[in-house]
């Protein structure tokens, strides 16, 4: 399935994609898409209603994140050998992990703001694992079973306040707009390999990130059953799991990084796009 909420910001409504790529209204069937129906329980009676008997939304509603309520916003940092090389680090030896503020969280296609006193805001195409039933110190061969399904994330980051204002990365990572996710959450049923999957993200129409997951350093199995070591994962928790090269930052000869009046359009294989067109900061 490919669930999905839409309308304005704070008024969203549950859906699903059908096989036609309509839009159906699931709010006869649940509240909305949260931690309590991402569980595989959940998930199956969503899975056993036919789209065909669910309303058709008319028209190109806004998309809001596909799942509300996430408790936590992991990221893993340097996850692709060679977004490291460019990025001037090495490859680690164990998972970076870090966090986004959940206030970063929005639409696919909201528009990104660039930060007060921004210079260097910079553009990561990731994709996203959305957690569905508690894990704590899985195994990784289990790790996968804890997994409700897969989402396409940009993970916005400011790169001066990240790593030139001391401290930790999180100050250059949680910034408002910062966490754009969506359009869909397609559950891991529909994944035949959620480690071959290509991913791209191109800046006012030039490809400037080609991927694939395939060439992560540590897979979505490794980092759900790594990251539950340190602190328990919930329903409806979301780790994005790290960007090919191809970002801002390491750009030849000299870096590039946003502006206002930028567009930025990104993709990982079958979970759809994202559009973003950057704006200023405004207060």
């Amino acid at each position: 399935m490919k669930l999905l909420r839409y309308g304005p910001p704070g008024e969203e409504r549950p859906g699903l994609l059908d096989d036609q790529g309509v839009i159906r209204d699931l709010s006869a069937h649940v509240e909305d898409i949260g931690p309590d129906q991402l569980s595989p329980q959940a998930l199956k009676r969503l899975a056993a209603i036919d789209p065909a008997g669910l309303p058709v939304v008319p028209g190109a509603p806004r998309h809001g994140p596909p799942v509300k309520g996430v408790g936590k916003f992991l990221a893993i940092g340097l996850n692709f050998a060679d977004h490291a090389a460019e990025s001037g680090a090495s490859v680690p030896e164990e998972p970076i992990v870090f966090t986004k503020a959940t206030s970063c969280i929005q639409g696919p296609d909201d528009a990104v703001m660039i930060p007060r006193d921004s210079i260097k805001t910079d553009w990561e195409v990731e994709l996203g694992v959305v957690i569905g039933t508690t894990a704590r110190y899985v195994e990784e061969a289990e790790a996968l079973n804890h997994v409700a399904g897969y989402v396409l994330i940009n993970d916005l980051s400011e790169r001066e306040f990240q790593l030139e204002r001391g401290g930790s990365w999180d100050k250059g990572k949680g910034c408002d707009t910062f966490g754009p996710i969506g359009p869909w959450l397609v559950t891991a049923d529909e994944v035949d390999d959620v480690q071959t999957l290509g991913m791209w993200l191109d800046v006012n129409g030039t490809r400037m990130q080609t991927g694939n997951t395939d060439t992560m350093v540590f897979g979505v199995a490794a980092l759900v059953s790594y990251v539950s070591r340190f602190m328990a994962l919930h329903p409806g928790d979301v780790i994005t799991t790290g960007t090919p090269p191809g970002v801002g930052m390491g750009q030849k000869p000299s870096p590039i990084y946003l502006k206002a009046g930028d567009t930025i359009r990104l993709g990982i294989d079958g979970l759809g796009e994202q559009n973003q067109t950057v704006s200023a900061y405004r207060p």
